[in-house]
This record gives structure tokens, sequence and C-alpha cells, in this order.
């Protein structure tokens, strides 16, 4: 039994920087015991200490979340095409979102309650994109 995996970027120093490797099992806790024993350290990197998945790992059976699945439980077959996802959230980026996002809001809202010239507004909307970068 063939099971097509994708391994993220940042799992690939365990797989040799394959962006896809094969692995067998009837559920998904043991393709990853399968894939552990030839990419060494990648099932603790997936699986909790309780033997459950990390909360910030998605993965995903033919585009459906295991967690809908029956998790580790969830059933494979032959030809499936298992994908893992790490979760992503804040950073960097998500604070530069936020100002944006609030520069912007207090542009239109300047501008609907026409306080502001349509000159100021241009400049006002400039500086939110300014302070987004």
């Amino acid at each position: 039994m063939a099971i097509e995996v994708r391994i993220p970027t940042i799992l690939r120093s365990y797989t040799g920087g394959a962006k896809v490797v094969d692995g067998t099992g009837d559920t998904l806790a043991d393709l990853l015991a399968d894939l552990d024993s030839r990419h060494g350290g990648l099932r603790g990197r997936l699986i909790t200490d309780a033997g459950t998945l990390h909360r910030f790992v998605n993965v995903y059976v033919n585009d459906e979340d295991v967690r809908f699945l029956g998790a580790l439980d969830a059933k494979l077959s032959d030809g499936d095409s298992v994908t893992i996802l790490p979760a992503v959230a804040g950073g960097a980026f998500g604070f530069a979102a936020a100002a944006a996002i609030s520069s912007h809001s207090a542009a239109a809202a300047a501008i609907s309650s026409h306080s502001i010239s349509s000159q100021s507004a241009a400049a006002a909307v400039a500086r939110g994109a300014v302070a987004a970068r």
C-alpha cells in the first residue's frame, strides 16, 4: 500500500530535503510510525508525549482534516494523499497587517465624516501604506 505524504519545508530536514515521500499504513498512526522508521525524528515533531497530534500541526488525508476523520485512527487506503501543514499564526507580518488595517480604517473614517479634505485623505492613506511596510 503506497501513500503519498507531502512534507512542509520546516520538516524536510528529516526527509533529506524531499518534498514528497511514500509510506504505508492502515491508519495515520501506522503511517507516521512507518515514516519515522525511515525518517527518524519526524513522528516526534508531529505527535505529543500524550500520543495526540500537536495542536499546531494540521494533517489532511485527501484534503480532509484528520481531526474530523478520527485523528491518528483515521483510516488510509492505497493511493491516498496525506499533507502535513504546520499552523501559521502571529509574527511580524501579523502586526504589520493589523497596523495597516487600523491606519486604513482611521483614514476611511475621516473621509466618511468629511472632517478632512480629499488631499489630506490621500496623504492619510499614503501614511497608512508606508506604516504597513
